[in-house]
């Protein structure tokens, strides 16, 4: 098929999509793992850049398509996986200057820290490249690991070894057991300029910007190639380190410095928000002038003592944020407004748009949210754009927030085309029928998103939450992806239509008049192969299992959190029953008390839970799989661990924030009320009615600095 992905309708779009991902599957099979490959990296590279092009436009349709996901997962080159001693965390990202003014105080708030205290903060250039961890010991480099996904990466140690940049003997400096040195590999501008201008002399196709051309070097099969890449590395932190040089964040700078690492000349320290945020603009200022390319300043706490008091959440450090360039913009024509119905039932506008290049990524659609930011009002009736509601034919300024999310700023009015009307969001959902709706919470504000009515009996919401179910993110199951949901949701013999259902297929296909291999597409190998696969996941961990129901605001992160509170299945569903039962109860509050768990993501536990139907397919799915407890925390070890501890009254040590991530640390519960559950109330000045009833339960109460003691933290 020669279509323009552009003028493409969705079902041929699908057939296409389909195709390259069988191709590009085959062709990857044939390089990576029988070292026989037919095609040329340039046509390989076409294959992608066809498949990418389609999936930007079609992102519903491409979503469980294994080359849609294949870009950056783990061991796509063959690589050794390795896991990091200490995990490699991703930043959170700030965008304006309240956002950093709030992320200070946020420090000064958790550390218990008076307003106004000066916090000393370091200011580093973010470079855009691939974040890499430098393991010596000794003083001498014994293996070089991406982040991969943060917790496993590859080992790229052979590769490394080809840049310069990388010290291979930091004897003369130290000679610690251990050192993990972590940085950024990167692709400056003139080495990636050069390296354009040589493919295109050669034919070949050129690459796409440094910070993918850096990545995709660094992951060469041949180290050969990646060191004729002229590759650098610029350092900015460590990992694992048998002792600390300084206690200090530009101390340690300075001494990787002394060792023989590249660090960034721009890296400054200050005392007061405004000098930060001042820096931030005169580094915006020359960027385009820097040798190298970055998308942000990066802010850390300076002293180490109080970054190991912050802590992390679960994927990014409380002492650090990336400060994000202001958007890069271009002016395009909306062609259409699309609606895509999601696995919630939620109606997502998308608009279509005249394909422009913004910062370097061709961007073709983008979300429209909801249909206030249609109507260009925000819930409180203000504009929250200049020119007004959009309409299809507007003409209209497209920018990527942080470099990364392209969205709609505003529009051009005067450019507006005669006749254009106002868009009318549907109030039927466009794929069962049933009616959209916009429910109230319980504050009583009306929900911005409008969702379909039609649960289950919608194929839109049905199919997807199937799709989630299957997906890399949830139960992984190979071999049943889009196209094998799609085909088994609608069959009358052997339907799929709840979780619970991928697990009867088996039996259900024994008794079968038209079996799977008797069927077009399917084959005896691949019948097997498909039912193994899906008798594979059957040993399932708990926070997979969590995750998979696909319940609103419960992802990868909250899950994972549920799970290692919780530890097993039944006594997950108790308390989900419990908070279904009773939304003010202790159990709600036990809940509401975890790290990252808040009103919302128990209210949409509840309200899963309270429609018996989910209630009922999580019980028949429960009753097929083996879900295997939480694994303890790494200090499962230590006194209080297994605990359920509550905090009370005045504490003059630290936080309560402190206090709560400390326990949790140590492999406790920390709950916010006390019951028959609790183990031990760590009460300070000013404690109340806990205290009362803890001494009428029995409970084993201590003072704060008999915490210390018994955690032997001094």
């Amino acid at each position: 098929m020669n279509v323009e992905p552009s003028a493409m309708s969705k079902a041929q779009a699908k057939e296409e999509l389909a195709r390259l991902d069988a191709e590009i599957a085959r062709h990857n099979r044939l390089y990576h793992d029988d070292d026989a490959p037919e095609i040329d990296d340039g046509t390989y590279d076409a294959l992608r850049r066809r498949f990418n092009a389609i999936a930007e436009l079609f992102p519903d349709v491409s979503e469980d398509l294994k080359a849609n996901k294949s870009v950056g997962a783990r061991g796509t080159r063959g690589f050794e996986e390795v896991r990091h001693s200490r995990r490699m965390l991703s930043l959170a990202n700030a965008f304006t200057d309240e956002d950093v003014h709030g992320f200070v105080e946020a420090v000064r708030k958790y550390l218990a820290l008076a307003p106004g205290t000066a916090v000393r903060i370091v200011a580093e250039p973010k470079m855009d490249g691939l974040s890499m961890s430098l393991r010596y010991e000794r003083g001498l480099l014994v293996r070089a690991v991406t982040r991969g996904d943060g917790d496993v990466g590859e080992d790229v140690t052979a590769n490394v070894r080809g840049i310069a940049d990388v010290p291979q003997d930091i004897r003369a400096a130290t000679t610690l057991p251990v050192l993990e040195v972590r940085g950024e590999v990167y692709m400056t501008k003139a080495n990636f300029f050069a390296l354009n201008e040589a493919l295109e002399a050669a034919g070949k196709p050129v690459k796409a910007n440094p910070r993918n051309t850096a990545a995709g070097s660094l992951r060469q099969r041949d180290p050969a190639v990646t060191a004729s890449r002229k590759l650098n590395f610029m350092a900015y932190g460590w990992g694992e380190v048998s002792e600390f040089a300084s206690r200090t964040q530009t101390g340690m700078l300075e001494f990787l410095g002394k060792a023989g690492f590249k660090t960034n000349s721009l890296t400054v320290a200050f005392d007061d928000v405004d000098l930060i945020l001042e820096n931030h603009r005169g580094i915006s200022a020359i960027r385009a002038s820097l040798p190298y390319d970055i998308d942000g300043v990066v802010y850390k706490v300076d002293d180490l003592d109080l970054q190991d008091r912050l802590g992390a959440l679960s994927n990014t450090p409380r002492w650090a944020v990336a400060h994000k360039f202001d958007a890069e913009e271009a002016t395009t024509v909306l062609r259409d407004i699309e609606i895509q119905v999601g696995r919630t039932g939620a109606l997502s506008p998308v608009a279509r748009l005249e394909p422009v290049t913004v910062g370097g990524v061709v961007v073709s659609n983008v979300t429209l949210h909801n249909e206030e930011y249609i109507a260009g009002i925000d819930p409180d009736g203000e504009a929250i754009r200049t020119g007004g509601d959009l309409r299809v034919g507007d003409t209209v300024i497209v920018y990527r927030s942080g470099d990364v999310i392209p969205k709609i700023k505003d529009l051009v009015p005067e450019k507006r085309p005669t006749g254009a009307r106002p868009y009318v969001f549907p109030t039927n959902c466009p794929v069962c029928g049933s009616d959209a709706v916009r429910e109230a919470n319980k504050s009583g504000k009306i929900d911005s998103v409008r969702r379909c009515t039609g649960g289950i009996t919608c194929s839109a919401q049905g199919v997807e939450k199937l799709k989630y179910f299957v997906s890399r993110e949830a139960f992984d199951i190979d071999g049943l992806g889009e196209k094998q949901i799609e085909y088994f949701f609608n069959d009358a013999e052997l339907p799929v239509r709840e979780p619970a259902d991928i697990f009867t297929l088996r039996a259900r296909n024994e008794q079968a008049v038209k079996p799977i291999n008797s069927r077009e597409g399917f084959g005896t190998s691949s019948e097997a192969k498909l039912l193994d696969a899906i008798d594979e996941r059957r040993d399932i961990k708990l926070d997979r299992f969590i995750v998979a129901l696909g319940i609103r605001h419960v992802g990868q992160s909250t899950s994972k959190t549920l799970a290692r509170h919780y530890r097993s299945l039944d006594a997950f569903l108790e308390a989900a029953h419990s908070v279904r039962a009773d939304a003010q109860g202790s159990a709600a509050t036990e809940m509401t008390a975890l790290p990252d768990i808040g009103k919302a993501v128990v209210e949409s536990l509840a309200g899963f839970f309270s429609n018996q139907r989910n209630a009922d397919a999580v019980a028949r799915l429960a009753a097929e799989l083996r879900v295997s407890d939480a694994e303890q925390p790494a200090a499962a070890q230590s006194p209080v661990s297994g605990l359920t501890v509550v905090f009370t009254g005045s504490l003059a040590r630290m936080s309560r924030d402190e206090a709560k991530a400390m326990a949790e640390n140590l492999g406790a519960k920390v709950s916010g009320s006390i019951s028959a559950k609790t183990n031990l109330l760590v009460a300070g000045p000013g404690a109340g009615s806990k205290l009362k009833k803890a001494d009428e339960l029995g409970i084993e109460t201590i003072s704060e600095d008999e915490w210390f003691a018994r955690v032997g933290a001094g």
